[in-house]
């Protein structure tokens, strides 16, 4: 029989699209690589030195970007409460991180925990609960209509171009005015900030899988500038690109 809580220490390969479902609420801490996820009409970035917490029993969508070490903590459903989403990243806070490697010598092999064990994993449970309440701003929600969902991925795919809104609506069968409402109403943003989203996810992704200059990376996700780059990066994650990379090991 499995402990009430316990963890496990794996490496994963790059992977495409896979879904993921567990009985148990369930932490994932990214190490090393990075990895997308989708799930409840958003789709995160996990970057290293971050984590996501998933609630038992939802089925999530995984793409290991590049290779993959974590730390996973699974919870017992009578454990611990539920998260307040069926999926959430946030950043690790120093004590999370102690917790989890101290919560690291027990495994699903260990049997019951000890008093002792169970009052760290008690702890972690609830630190990384308020934790998850300041969630990254590495999402973007999935639109819904057919025809949403085809603006989306055309400026996905057109967005380390320079293209326009009036393009993007055009090339989806649709005018400005009915682009412009089903993005209000299924994603409650702007074009613009979908376009901002999207370029600042994929330089996440980049700052954490390669060792590429801030400038290559800027060019290459869209920005025509090294400071117009800079602003937004800063505008949607509170901190520069150089910072951000330093955080991934800090």
């Amino acid at each position: 029989m499995q402990p009430e809580a316990y963890c496990v220490h794996r490496s994963f390969e790059p992977a495409d699209p896979s879904q993921f479902e567990v009985d148990r609420h369930y932490l994932l801490y990214a190490l090393e690589g990075t990895i997308r996820l989708e799930a409840g009409g958003q789709r995160w970035t996990l970057p290293p030195a971050r984590a996501a917490l998933i609630s038992a029993g939802h089925p999530i969508t995984i793409t290991v970007l590049s290779k993959l070490t974590s730390a996973s903590v699974l919870f017992a459903t009578e454990f611990t409460k539920a998260p307040d989403h069926v999926l959430t990243v946030f950043d690790m806070s120093p004590l999370a991180r102690e917790l989890v490697r101290t919560c690291r010598d027990w495994g699903p092999e260990n049997g019951p925990l000890s008093p002792f064990a169970k009052r760290i994993f008690e702890t972690l449970a609830d630190v990384v609960h308020q934790l998850s309440l300041v969630p990254s701003q590495c999402v973007l929600p999935s639109p819904k209509s057919d025809q949403l969902k085809n603006a989306v991925q055309l400026t996905e795919q057109l967005a380390h171009a320079d293209p326009t809104f009036e393009d993007i609506a055009t090339q989806s069968n649709q005018s400005p005015r009915a682009l412009a409402r089903r993005l209000a109403d299924e994603m409650g943003m702007t074009w613009r900030e979908v376009l901002r989203h999207i370029r600042i996810m994929r330089a996440v992704e980049a700052l954490a899988t390669t060792d590429a200059q801030i400038t290559e990376i800027a060019f290459a996700v869209g920005y025509g500038s090294l400071s117009g780059f800079n602003a937004a990066f800063r505008r949607q994650m509170q901190m520069s690109p150089t910072e951000y990379r330093a955080s991934f090991t800090a």
